[in-house]
């Protein structure tokens, strides 16, 4: 073991230095986020709609970059690098027929004859994304507008149901049902009802716009801002709102025309980093101190109105973001590993956050309590991780919000093993969080949850691969992530660190450092669950140096405890 400790110490050092080196000044951490197809669709149809002769040179330079971004099978991916899916095949060939129909004749034409391959734009199995997708058809003339679900705006009138049912959702679903009362209005009482319903939903588009700080990014994300300022422009609707928008896809663009997944993601790639650069022994780097700050500049502090979102948790990009659990209880297991976490009041109020956001049912969802869309929540992976959190900022295992979590989790295992990950690809990363959350818990002696977890345990072990690795399925590459992921769970579940299974994941993560001291990132995290994913390579670093950092420290452990062993009387 002595070399393959050896390799481990000198990887964790050259890892942690290639990551601080992407530390801003402010004590955020940067990555280089690949561009999408789907925000660059969206951004040019909603300028051609919002602003199209102010915005003609960006129309014209995203539609080459939609060209040239077409795959040889005349599909396109959600982003550069991902094979052709359908949503953002259908969203692009209807982006090119909206607004370059004669200069993009030929690649709309594959463009529609990959989706008939798919099966049509039923091969889109998320309903509401499918009504997404359907809208963008219909606006290039592909699709009459009575092939389009008629949005019930009407739910904008109960709070409580709108939240529930349509959650993060809301910004684009508000407006693109406001377009459609607008320019396809109902009949009848479902008419009447929608003009009734109208004020109401402007006013929740308003309250977002607001909470942002009148920016128009509608949570810094080029795809629902370019829905919402192409509904209010089709619809004439709110025109500051639209000519914010229009101003914000303006402003975020790439140098070669295209748009990113999300523009900011700067709070999700600094609590993965942190989380990993502490497990990794670097707590007490004082360059860590401003990420801190970070931390704290970006606490809310106003309540989210439109999610019922209290303040004192953190969004995905700054402090006038979306607050999410999943975002917060990663940056709380941060600052619960820096020196004086115990008298840091952002912390504490952090953690009454995190116990105040637990559903009814003991999970954890992203967005909104007790959801009832299915891509919001209740998910076993968020769930391990608010366990994980509470654990690390010293909640007893045995506590109330940690049980109640613990004893969902337990009802939640596929027959297989296996538990879900909502917003990370299935499903190596949802069980090994669970797994790990359990080890941590410390439940090996009951017996329900005990069998939960060497179920969890032994569908990792059958499921890796000869090298070491762990990816998505046979016919996948592996990836550092889900390596990463399934070792960390294995180390916290008392694998010994000496095992075959651990060294050979240990040795495939070693070997898979790049010669900057970084690793590749792979496209695991979900933007469209099933259909769209991308990389996030402060995620990658970060889930690489908590797992190879807590192997050091199982190590250590074993040899300290082998010395003790030896030095007992009569040995």
């Amino acid at each position: 073991m002595p070399e393959l400790t050896e390799r481990v110490a000198d990887a964790v050092r050259l890892g942690a230095e290639e990551l601080f080196g992407r530390q801003r000044e402010d004590g955020a951490f940067g990555d280089d986020p690949p561009s999408s197809v789907l925000g660059t669709a969206g951004a040019i149809t909603a300028l051609h709609f919002a602003d199209p002769s102010g915005s003609a040179r960006l129309i014209g330079d995203g539609s080459r970059w939609l060209r040239s971004a077409q795959l040889p099978d005349g599909g396109w991916g959600g982003v550069v690098g991902a094979g052709s899916e359908p949503v953002a095949t259908s969203v692009a060939t209807a982006a090119l027929q909206i607004v370059d129909a004669q200069d993009s004749a030929e690649a709309i034409a594959a463009g529609r004859a990959r989706l008939e391959q798919f099966g049509g734009i039923a091969a889109v199995t998320d309903p509401a994304v499918l009504l997404l997708c359907k809208t963008f058809l219909m606006l290039a003339g592909f699709l009459k507008p009575s092939d389009l679900r008629r949005l019930p705006l009407e739910i904008v009138l109960a709070d409580k149901v709108r939240r529930q049912r349509i959650s993060f959702r809301t910004t684009p679903f508000v407006a693109l049902a406001l377009a459609q009362s607008v320019t396809d209005p109902a009949k009848g009482l479902r008419g009447l009802t929608a003009r009734l319903a109208r004020g109401k939903a402007l006013g929740l588009l308003r309250e977002v716009y607001e909470h942002e700080g009148r920016t128009g990014d509608f949570s810094e994300d080029p795809w629902p801002a370019a829905l919402v300022c192409l509904s209010l422009a089709r619809a004439g609707l709110a025109p500051d709102m639209a000519a914010a928008s229009a101003g914000y896809l303006r402003r975020s663009v790439r140098p070669d025309g295209s748009w990113d997944a999300v523009s900011n993601l700067d709070l999700t790639r600094s609590g993965f980093a942190a989380t990993g650069l502490i497990a990794a022994g670097y707590a007490g780097d004082p360059r860590l101190e401003r990420t801190r700050e970070f931390f704290h500049r970006c606490q809310q502090r106003a309540e989210f109105t439109v999610l019922a979102c209290p303040p004192g948790g953190w969004s995905f990009s700054g402090p006038r973001g979306w607050p999410v659990t999943l975002e917060s209880a990663e940056i709380i297991a941060a600052l619960a590993g820096l020196p004086g976490a115990h008298s840091d009041p952002v912390l504490r109020t952090g953690l009454e956050w995190l116990r105040g956001r637990q559903d009814s049912r003991g999970s954890w969802s992203l967005w909104v309590r007790d959801t009832k869309l299915a891509n919001d929540g209740p998910c076993p992976s968020i769930t391990s991780q608010g366990i994980t959190a509470l654990l690390d900022a010293g909640d007893p295992a045995d506590g109330p919000e940690v049980s109640k979590a613990v004893s969902w989790l337990l009802t939640q295992q596929r027959p297989d093993g296996t538990f879900d990950n909502l917003w990370y690809r299935d499903y190596t990363t949802g069980t090994a969080a669970v797994l790990a959350a359990l080890g941590r818990a410390g439940r090996g002696s009951d017996p329900v949850a005990g069998a939960v977890a060497d179920k969890a345990r032994q569908w990792l072990l059958d499921t890796q691969r000869p090298d070491g690795s762990w990816g998505d399925g046979a016919d996948s590459d592996s990836s550092v992530e889900e390596t990463a992921w399934a070792l960390h769970a294995l180390l916290e579940a008392d694998a010994d660190p000496a095992s075959e299974p651990v060294r050979r994941a240990v040795d495939w993560l070693v070997a898979a450092q790049q010669p900057s001291g970084g690793w590749q990132p792979s496209r695991i995290c979900a933007y469209i669950r099933h259909h769209m994913y991308y990389p996030n390579g402060a995620i990658t670093r970060g889930l690489a140096l908590r797992a190879l950092g807590l192997y050091q420290s199982r190590v250590q452990n074993a040899a300290a405890a082998s010395t003790s062993t030896s030095q007992e009387p009569g040995r």
